[in-house]
């Protein structure tokens, strides 16, 4: 029901309604005010209803006429539109205006803010121009498809507002030029498409000054006008950007800087150059003409170590692996420094930082710091002659590779003989332990002996165990059932024997030993006969 609708059916209402009536057909009765007498239930009720009305359009937005819903995706796609269908619902998550006929979009093209939009696709449109803060209508914006447009340049702050966008396709436009700052804010962008237009030159301040995208893994320049590259700025980025870097369909003029970059991103195993070799003007074997070559024809056959060790405060020579000496003239060589996003170095002259890279490819390194520590990279071209084997790498240690100068020697030897008088005191205390272990364990009862008093202990040996039949069977197993018995004198210790058990004499003993228990039970026998 329209407002105009509502105010129709309030007139008829109050016409028909008494004048001297309290009561109110239509609204509760509660809502009948009288003040001084006359009745406003008119007033009232005509305020209720239009709030009602009102809140009624708000809340039930319906799908635009020209367009197609589902739940919270509208779109619009095919529709021969010139403007964006107004009274766009709140909830829309995902909107599709492509394959239409829009050439601009507007400050205010969405009649209320879309704060619930995460996908918008305006691609195969005619859009010339964007004006700035464009989408500020959008702000939780994450995936925008401009692709298979008109649009020839981007202006400053045109994506103004954009801080949770990741995906941004200009693919297929006439895009020659990009404004400074035409990509600044766009903080969490991860992949950019700008594939099939007309840029000629390397878009560096995606990576650098004020404008860089932080997040930035993925850049398409491919079919593009670009000619070159600056070579020795991408060895700069991290490994994480470098391995998402598309130039393959651009008329690259091939030089030995960009034939050693390639070649090494081939063998990084970068997919840019995995799955579109034969898009690159370089192609493997052209180093010859190039004169690019600094391996031997026979390949590399020189001892080059991988591995150097430096003090503080020492200069360092470190050759490029897998090159010949000396170089060819024209020859480049660059060094990849350690840490992701670290500088990369060049043949210059007149270099006054700590570490140059000489003119025959050689890297120099004045005052070693601890800082310098780590891989470096030699980045040249060695063409179809490399090794597959072959090391690009070269580790540099400053200072003890433990990370221990001459006290820390001390402190580790200190360690050492604390572990040994450790050692030392365990071993004796183990000792200790088992000697009184020895010595107090409590020994087995002797059995035999005359209602278990104490008879029958003289000339017997005492044993150490838990159980004597135990004991019995570990002798029977070592000396194949023969005993040994330790016997004492009657001289000795007349106090522990009685008159019932006489001292033997020596052949009862040398009895014993030969005839094992059988002599011993039968001198057991005459003795107490």
């Amino acid at each position: 029901m329209g407002l105009i609708r509502c105010l129709q059916l309030l007139h008829q209402q109050a016409e028909t309604q008494p004048s001297n009536s309290r009561m109110c057909p239509v609204v509760p009765q509660p809502l009948c005010v009288s003040i001084d007498g006359h009745l406003h239930g008119f007033r009232v009720t005509l305020a209720f209803l239009l709030s009602m009305c009102l809140s009624r359009m708000t809340f039930t937005a319906a799908c635009p006429p020209p367009c197609l819903c589902a739940s919270d995706i509208v779109s619009c796609s095919g529709r021969n539109l010139s403007t964006v269908p107004p009274d766009l619902p709140g909830y829309v998550t995902r909107l599709d205006l492509s394959h239409n006929v829009l050439s601009t979009l507007l400050l205010d093209w969405p009649d209320r803010c879309l704060d619930r939009l995460t996908t918008l696709v305006l691609s195969q449109n005619a859009i010339t121009h964007l004006a700035p803060d464009t989408f500020a209508p959008t702000p939780h914006l994450r995936h925008l498809d401009l692709s298979s447009n008109g649009l020839s340049r981007l202006n400053a702050s045109a994506f103004h507002g954009l801080g949770e966008l990741e995906v941004l396709l200009l693919f297929g436009n006439r895009i020659s030029q990009t404004m400074a700052g035409a990509f600044q804010g766009l903080s969490s962008l991860e992949r950019l498409y700008l594939g099939r237009n007309r840029l000629a030159a390397f878009p560096l301040e995606l990576y650098q000054r004020n404008g860089a995208l932080p997040c930035l893994r993925f850049l398409d320049l491919s079919m593009n006008m670009v000619r070159q590259v600056p070579v020795q700025s991408l060895l700069s980025l991290a490994t994480w950007q470098q391995g998402g870097i598309y130039l393959q369909g651009n008329p690259l003029v091939c030089d030995c800087a960009l034939r050693a970059m390639l070649e090494y991103w081939e063998r990084r195993q970068y997919r840019p150059l995995l799955d579109f070799r034969e898009e690159y003007p370089c192609s493997l074997g052209q180093e010859e003409w190039l004169n690019c070559s600094a391996s031997p024809q026979g390949g590399f056959h020189g001892t080059v170590e991988v591995s150097y060790q430096a003090e503080p405060g020492d200069w360092l020579m470190v050759p490029c692996p897998g090159i010949s000496l000396p170089l060819r003239e024209g020859l480049m060589v660059f060094w990849v420094t350690p840490g992701d996003g670290s500088p990369a170095l060049g043949v210059t002259d007149g270099q006054s930082s700590r570490l140059t890279v000489l003119t025959n490819g050689t890297l120099e390194i004045r005052g070693a710091l601890r800082e310098d520590s780590g891989t470096y990279s030699c980045v040249a071209v060695r063409g179809r002659h490399r090794s597959s084997n072959e090391t690009l790498e070269v580790t540099v240690s400053v200072g003890n590779p433990s990370g221990l100068g001459k006290s820390g020697e001390e402190r580790s030897s200190g360690g050492e003989h604390f572990n040994t008088a450790f050692t030392t005191l365990a071993s004796c205390v183990v000792s200790i332990v088992l000697v009184l272990l020895y010595l107090y364990l409590t020994p087995c009862r002797c059995h035999g002996g005359k209602a278990g008093g104490v008879g029958g202990c003289g000339g017997r040996a005492m044993l150490l165990c838990a159980d004597p039949r135990e004991a019995e069977l570990a002798d029977r197993r070592v000396t194949g059932g023969k005993r040994v018995a330790f016997l004492e004198t009657g001289g000795e210790h007349p106090h522990k024997c009685s008159a019932k058990h006489p001292v033997m004499d020596a052949a009862a003993i040398e009895g014993i030993l030969k005839n094992g228990s059988r002599a011993l039970e039968q001198v057991h026998e005459e003795h107490v006969a």
